[in-house]
């Protein structure tokens, strides 16, 4: 059989492409390296946020299940397109693609709401992207929609919806090579548990994500240490689909050397583990981190934490012992999300700093009380806290200073979280143009062959914003499908 469309992977990006060429009429197949209790990709392992442009309340609550009370007491604010726009070339150091960014941006609130017509529910993320000022739930940082129960509810509906569209899912498929004739992509070679097999298709869609699995990459191109880091996902993206695409002709592209990476519970396991996904530690903005030599080491206030948050597993990694401990106050832990409250976090607490001190192990006691102290001496009590906006709450005099959210750790008991590096995705892999057709080394693109998700380079370098992830891998897993199915349909019917 010649299948129209052949969608490697099973993640966000993936299932997108897959239904989205099931929409325009050509026969899917979608062939998965994991084995079926582990499908979904690294989109399962996510807390299902999206980034999405959006004028205000009412947009939200064309995307998401908002109640009329949950209208009259948020403040879920504006994130205009330019903002969107912004944020992503900022991040990037403006080295992303402009057209790829642009296409993103503008399709963003169209995909969120194609994807409630799959069967998507999304809820305003009231847990992790609101605090609560003078009654009223108030979003910050522009993350203001999740999926219901996470990146697994997303990738769940995705599944249902994909059974009842008639596509087919092949697991334990390991693509190891595509197939090409007279000049086009013509189907994959895959590794199963019956040996090697030739698939046949008029066009294929790569979406088998990064490299963030593959020790053996992640120290040639991330540097020496990152094999020690702690995988937050899927233990199967080791950049096959990338090899792939790249021995075939497709040119190499983005960020070799850069990933997003966070604080992540040093207790948690080597990779991901289904249904134990809240190991992040990413709310530091709200107290202090310290490495072994009891010194803090970069300001945690510098600004909210979905714009920062994807360099401190880099940060920590570079630490002596690749770990250290985030310190808060019995104040600043009742603001923490869920993702502080999992039973396997690795959590110590005490009455007081000096009991708390003496609880972690392998830190430099005195110049960890020192520490505390000259920050304790030099947060600002004359200005208000409010954790919704960058309060501008800065420490004052301190070597490494704090520029928002600056307030004393004096409130008992004390609590520490040991962290260390869990890196999420990579973020270099094959160029595509806006249209997801792969690029040749040529730069011109390589008819039958397309990409979406996280094996796409240009689109992120040095800084990740939160949720752009997710919205990506849908708007150019749609372009993806939408590309591929109209490349089979212009050959003729055998």
């Amino acid at each position: 059989m010649i299948w129209d469309v052949v969608v490697v992977g099973a993640g966000n990006a993936a299932m997108s492409a897959a239904l989205s060429a099931r929409e325009a009429g050509a026969s899917v197949l979608v062939l998965e390296r994991a084995p079926e209790e582990a499908r979904g990709g690294n989109s399962a392992y996510t807390g299902g946020a999206f980034r999405v442009a959006y004028d205000g309340a009412d947009d939200i609550a064309s995307i998401a299940d908002v109640s009329e009370h949950e209208l009259a007491t948020s403040d879920f604010g504006s994130y205009p397109e330019a903002q969107f726009l912004n944020d992503l070339a900022e991040m990037s150091g403006y080295r992303a693609d402009p057209e790829l960014l642009y296409r993103l941006v503008g399709e963003s609130r169209d995909a969120l709401l194609w994807l409630r017509e799959q069967g998507v529910r999304f809820l305003p993320s009231y847990g992790r992207q609101s605090f609560r000022v003078d009654g009223r739930a108030v979003f910050w940082g522009g993350l203001t929609i999740e999926s219901a129960g996470g990146g697994q509810g997303l990738m769940d509906a995705l599944f249902v919806r994909a059974e009842e569209r008639g596509i087919e899912i092949r697991y334990r498929h390991n693509i190891v090579r595509l197939l090409q004739d007279r000049g086009s992509v013509s189907g994959v070679v895959a590794r199963t548990p019956d040996g090697e097999r030739e698939i046949a298709a008029r066009s294929v869609v790569l979406a088998a994500g990064g490299f963030h699995a593959n020790a053996e990459w992640r120290t040639r191109y991330l540097g020496p240490g990152w094999e020690a880091a702690k995988v937050r996902g899927s233990r199967y993206n080791t950049g096959g689909g990338i090899r792939a695409a790249i021995d075939a002709g497709a040119m190499s592209h983005g960020n070799w050397s850069g990933c997003h990476s966070v604080f992540f519970d040093a207790r948690a396991e080597p990779f991901g583990v289904p249904g134990v996904l809240n190991q992040q530690k990413n709310y530091f903005g709200l107290g202090i981190v310290v490495n072994t030599h009891g010194e803090r080491f970069f300001d945690e206030g510098s600004d909210f934490r979905n714009y920062i948050y994807s360099l401190m597993g880099a940060r920590i990694l570079k630490q002596p012992g690749g770990y250290g401990w985030q310190i808060f106050d019995a104040e600043a832990v009742a603001l923490l999300p869920d993702e502080y409250r999992t039973p396997r976090a690795a959590k110590l607490q005490a009455d007081t700093i000096d009991a708390l001190i003496a609880r972690l192990q392998g830190v430099d006691g005195p110049q960890l009380k020192a520490t505390i102290e000259a920050y304790n001496a030099a947060c600002d009590p004359a200005v208000t806290f409010n954790p919704a906006i960058k309060d501008g709450k800065a420490t004052r005099g301190l070597a490494t200073s704090k520029s928002n959210w600056a307030n004393p750790i004096v409130t008992p008991p004390f609590t520490a979280f040991e962290v260390t590096c869990g890196i999420t995705c990579t973020f270099a892999g094959v160029a595509i143009d806006d249209a997801a057709s792969v690029r040749g080394e040529d730069g011109l693109p390589m008819p039958g062959l397309y990409a979406c998700g996280e094996m796409v380079g240009g689109l992120y370098y040095e800084r990740y914003p939160g949720g752009a992830g997710l919205t990506s891998g849908t708007v150019f897993g749609r372009v993806a499908g939408t590309a591929a199915a109209a490349h089979a349909a212009t050959f003729a019917p055998i």
